[in-house]
């Protein structure tokens, strides 16, 4: 630190990077310590992207304190505290010392202790991640690559302009499928969670798909990289700006896409196709503390009785199980279990108190979409009509001290990779069920969603991979 800051501090400059570094660096260790968060690319792009309402929800009085007693304290005495600066020459030279003796030291701490520290950070790979303030330096550098990066690639890459729909398929399809946020496998019941999360579902002819893990632990990451053709490998946030994604195909082939959300944005998604914002009042009649997932299928009705011809796919994204406020993701008539966390920091609730909190906002998401169901299936004899369900993300619990999601994908417990998933097909749907639900427990991922979208509307087109196709896996 004090050979980075003497190679960049000058008389002018030397104050505002010492503050700037104090200031960032009390709210980075506030997220460290209390949620076990890490800032790197991912995260950055993360809080880049959140709106204000998602940012209210990560405020409070310990927020405060680490920023008043780690941040802004300090930058008063370091406003107050005079510098004496000397001639250029003295000073370059006073830099060039400074600099030198704060190697030379580093070097000899490595010369001596250089087997333990290797074989402790060998064992110990993710404690890079929580080096403050390096770690968000390094995010932020990182993050500015990548976004020069799609500045300089500006030019969408047009994939499956030869999508079409072929003239044997004359049903019409009605695909409603929903984005789900921050929800675990483990707390659905379809999937054998203890409580019954999934009292209504579980009425349904239900396809669970028990093993499905996400493309990222954020959403910026998850939802373009679900709707992109990239795989989890392949996927950058520059190829997904620069390359059209899976409704840009659909449209092609002259589906029409209608995408309502009800959470931050779509994450650069639906920016080609019709776009409703139904966290605004005004859209959405079904809000009170906050705008509510139930109101996005308002009007839906109206919408597919207007589109005459053509296919219709309508993404539904929710605000689902978004954290840290999870008291706020459901009306009071859905909290059946109790005691329940009533505040946004977890750290002063129970284990039981955040569980709690956190299935009652299943128990909404069960409702929610059984009433997709019910829509669909008024519409089941004019479209062959399906439901696909899958959350963007999981979240950490309290489970060895971590809270919420975001960590860097290869270090993430399964609690922020291991996701919900499931589909739902009307009985016009001409389709066999039986061998679908005997892939139901086999691995799958987002890489899954783009090709099986395109199973679903029984498009063709070069871009499309069967064996990525969740129904074309089950013909196999």
């Amino acid at each position: 630190i004090v050979a980075t800051v003497s190679i960049v501090s000058s008389k002018y400059t030397t104050k505002p990077v010492l503050i700037l570094m104090l200031l960032l660096s009390s709210l980075t260790g506030y997220f460290m310590d209390n949620y076990g968060a890490i800032v790197d690319v991912s995260m950055l792009q993360n809080i880049v992207e959140t709106n204000l309402d998602e940012a209210m929800d990560l405020f409070s009085l310990r927020f405060l304190f680490y920023f008043l007693i780690l941040g802004l304290v300090p930058t008063i005495l370091i406003i107050k505290a005079p510098i004496f600066y000397r001639a250029l020459r003295q000073e370059l030279l006073a830099k060039i010392v400074s600099t030198g003796v704060s190697v030379g030291v580093l070097v000899a701490v490595l010369f001596i202790f250089g087997d333990s520290y290797a074989s402790f950070i060998r064992a110990h790979k993710p404690i890079r991640y929580y080096t403050n303030p390096f770690s968000y330096i390094n995010a932020i550098v990182h993050y500015v690559k990548e976004e020069t990066a799609d500045f300089e690639s500006a030019d969408l890459q047009v994939i499956g302009e030869d999508a079409v729909i072929p003239s044997s398929d004359t049903d019409r399809e009605l695909i409603i499928m929903v984005v789900g946020e921050t929800v675990r496998a483990d707390r659905f019941a379809l999937n054998g969670y203890s409580r019954n999360t999934n009292p209504l579902l579980e009425k349904e002819d239900i396809i669970s798909f028990n093993h499905f893990y996400s493309c990222g632990t954020s959403t910026a990451v998850s939802v373009p990289c679900m709707f992109s053709v990239f795989d989890h490998d392949q996927y950058s946030k520059s190829k997904a700006n620069s390359t059209e994604n899976i409704l840009d195909v659909l449209k092609h082939a002259g589906v029409n896409v209608l995408w309502r959300d009800n959470n931050s944005n779509s994450k650069g998604v639906a920016d080609r196709v019709l776009y409703e914002d139904f966290k605004n009042p005004k859209m959405n009649p079904d809000c009170d503390i906050e705008c509510r997932d139930m109101g996005m299928l308002s009007g839906l009705q109206s919408y597919i009785d207007s589109t005459k011809s053509g296919d219709i796919l309508i993404v539904l994204h929710q605000m689902g199980n978004h954290g840290p406020a999870y008291y706020k993701r459901y009306p009071k008539s859905y909290e059946v279990f109790k005691p329940t966390c009533e505040t946004n920091q977890l750290e002063r609730c129970s284990k039981d108190e955040i569980d709690n909190t956190y299935d009652n906002i299943i128990l909404y998401t069960d409702y929610f979409l059984s009433q997709v169901i019910a829509l669909l299936k008024t519409n089941s004899t004019a479209f062959e009509a399906a439901m696909l369900y899958v959350s963007d993300h999981g979240e950490s619990l309290g489970e060895n001290g971590l809270y919420l999601h975001g960590l860097p994908y290869r270090l993430a417990p399964d609690a922020q990779k291991h996701v919900a998933a499931l589909m739902w097909f009307s009985d016009s749907y001409d389709i066999d069920l039986s061998r679908i639900k005997k892939k139901a427990s086999q691995p799958l991922t987002h890489d899954h969603i783009f090709h099986t979208l395109l199973g679903l509307m029984e498009i063709q087109t070069r871009v499309y991979d069967k064996h990525l196709d969740i129904l074309g896996l089950a013909e196999e």
